[in-house]
């Protein structure tokens, strides 16, 4: 029995209904292989595979694909926007408040912090946005050195 294969990012785009181009295939392998980048960070990446990409182009192709479901834009509080390829588990995220490095964490369980709304007021509900603020190991620990 064979096991079924996973989808080539050019197929991912196609089922997403976008159209499948260079720059849209090395933009989403380079968020999906970063961590947590930023606009500049990711043209960049974009650049670093196929050369020349306007700033303009990244932004709306992060839109596109954002949009599709494909890629995750989270923005901290007085950060600028990061973009992940970590989709549809609505898990979380920790944030230095010093460095303001930013790293996954599975979604909260138990009963603190709470995270079935009080009233949800007639919302049908399906996810739940949580930012840790704190001190990186790396940030906590020269702040007490």
């Amino acid at each position: 029995m064979t096991s079924p294969q996973t989808p080539t990012t050019a197929e991912e785009l196609r089922g997403a209904g976008l159209r499948v181009t260079a720059a849209r295939v090395a933009l989403l392998e380079t968020v999906r292989e970063g961590d947590h980048l930023g606009v500049e960070a990711i043209a960049s990446g974009v650049r670093d595979r196929v050369g020349h990409i306007s700033l303009q182009a990244v932004y709306e192709a992060l839109h596109a694909l954002t949009t599709a479901g494909l890629v995750r834009r989270i923005e901290p509080p007085g950060s600028p926007a990061r973009f992940e390829g970590r989709v549809g588990d609505n898990h979380h995220h920790l944030v230095c408040r010093s460095c303001s490095a930013v790293l996954d964490v599975d979604c909260a369980v138990g009963h603190a912090p709470c995270l079935t709304a009080s009233d949800d007021r007639g919302f049908a509900i399906d996810e739940a946005e949580v930012i840790y603020w704190g001190l990186c190991p790396d940030c906590s620990t020269a702040r007490t050195a």
